[in-house]
């Protein structure tokens, strides 16, 4: 499998148009997920690599912002065309070093794609505006130009699909990137390189770094030749670099933490609420910003909902997602396993019933079993943190006063669903 990804699964940081190492010659691990065997090893990229990819960004940002809106939508045009071309390549390739199913994974190659091509179109409206003048002989005229050198900080739970919603807007706008792709699904980001570069883009516009999130982080922040920073990730994080970027003054765009409620009404089809919580809480493993966290039920159907979504919950299969019908595979890595099972300790010990799986997975590594557990209440950890997992916590509520209330207790935001 890995050989049919090599071309793709590049190793090194794409600086200036140069695939280099880091300076200390120090590398990171990437593992596979489903198996948890090492599958290569990318740039510890600090300060100094940072540096210089802004800098390269900058000096390629003098003539990239004076092509023009139909060139840079043709480029845009070639790059997704690549992408589709490509397709099952860079899909296997997600979903050996992040763990979704192939099924998952193809999709998401297939919304970058059309991200790509939706900012290659929208990058030709720019359109400007003409404001009324108090003054009879002059004109106000408001036009829009790119901000500069972007700085795109990804996830490693859509690495594909989130660079390319910074990436494609950036680029069709006329500015220049630098990308630093989350440690875990490193490859994704860096495949991203290898696609802009065989399709003309010139040297310098994108710019992508692997290695030290602190470091890379903090320079972004420091650099007066970042315009804007945009970054998916943790609520957390994203505070910290709003904190940190201020200094400079800089535009920030940040999608941040989730905690969606799902709510089931007494007159909601209960089959459709089913399917629909489902996809909603076990995509992607339930490690989605917008996938449920907290199940709000009413009283009249909550034991029924209960006893289906645990039936539906058990009869998932689980595996790697290479395998052909695999609908959850393995979380990230021990790390978030381990957070999985505190939140299940921590529900259990304040009442929660598991009535669908609770622990590890019988294949082992970071396998988890998509899991059910009645009885929640608000003082349970679920209630206030993401929970990044296949679990599913269901709360009662009795009147709908009742549940608009428990589903904005909740500093995040997002999404929210309700079946009624």
């Amino acid at each position: 499998m890995l050989q049919k990804t090599s071309h793709f699964m590049r190793q090194a940081n794409l600086i200036n148009g140069e695939w280099v190492q880091a300076d200390s010659g120090q590398t990171v691990d990437v593992n596979n997920p489903a198996t948890g065997l090492k599958i290569g090893t990318v740039p510890k990229s600090g300060k100094a690599e940072t540096r210089r990819a802004i800098e390269a960004a900058a000096e390629a940002f003098k003539t990239w912002r004076k092509t023009t809106a139909l060139e840079r939508s043709k480029l845009l045009r070639k790059l997704h065309d690549a992408m589709m071309d490509n397709q099952d390549v860079l899909a296997e390739l997600l979903t050996i070093e992040q763990g979704k199913s192939l099924f998952e994974s193809k999709g998401e190659i297939g919304s970058a794609a059309s991200y790509i091509l939706w900012f290659a179109e929208e990058g030709r409206r720019t359109y400007g505006d003409v404001v009324p003048s108090p003054w009879a002989d002059r004109r106000i005229l408001v036009t829009k130009e790119p901000v500069g050198v972007i700085a795109a900080i990804t996830p490693w739970n859509f690495p594909s699909s989130m660079l390319a919603r910074k990436l494609g807007p950036a680029l069709a706008a006329g500015c220049t990137a630098v990308v630093k792709p989350a440690s875990q699904t490193p490859y994704s980001g860096l495949a991203w390189g290898a696609l802009a570069e065989e399709v003309g883009f010139p040297k310098g516009v994108v710019n992508i770094l692997t290695g030290s999130a602190s470091e890379i982080g903090d320079e972004i922040c420091a650099n007066p030749l970042v315009s804007k920073i945009t970054f998916t990730g943790s609520t957390e994080v994203g505070k910290l670099l709003i904190q940190k970027s201020s200094v400079t003054v800089k535009k920030v765009s940040m999608e941040l933490g989730g905690n969606a409620p799902f709510i089931v009404f007494d007159d909601a089809d209960l089959e459709r609420a089913v399917a629909g919580a489902i996809t909603a809480k076990y995509r992607n493993s339930g490690q989605t910003c917008v996938c449920t966290n907290r199940f709000l039920v009413q009283a009249g159907v909550y034991d029924k909902f209960v006893e289906k979504l645990a039936a539906a919950s058990n009869a998932l299969k689980v595996g790697s997602g290479l395998e052909d019908g695999v609908q959850q595979g393995p979380l990230i890595d021990e790390k978030a396993v381990e957070k999985v099972e505190e939140l299940i300790a921590d529900a259990t010990s304040k009442g929660g019933k598991i009535v669908a799986g609770g622990k590890r997975h019988a294949l082992g590594g970071s396998f988890f079993q998509p899991t059910v557990i009645a009885n929640a209440t608000p003082k349970m950890r679920f209630m206030k943190e993401e929970i990044f997992g296949p679990v599913a916590p269901v709360f009662k509520f009795e009147t709908e006063e009742e549940a608009v209330a428990l589903a904005n207790d909740t500093e995040f935001g997002l999404a929210c669903y309700f079946y009624t």
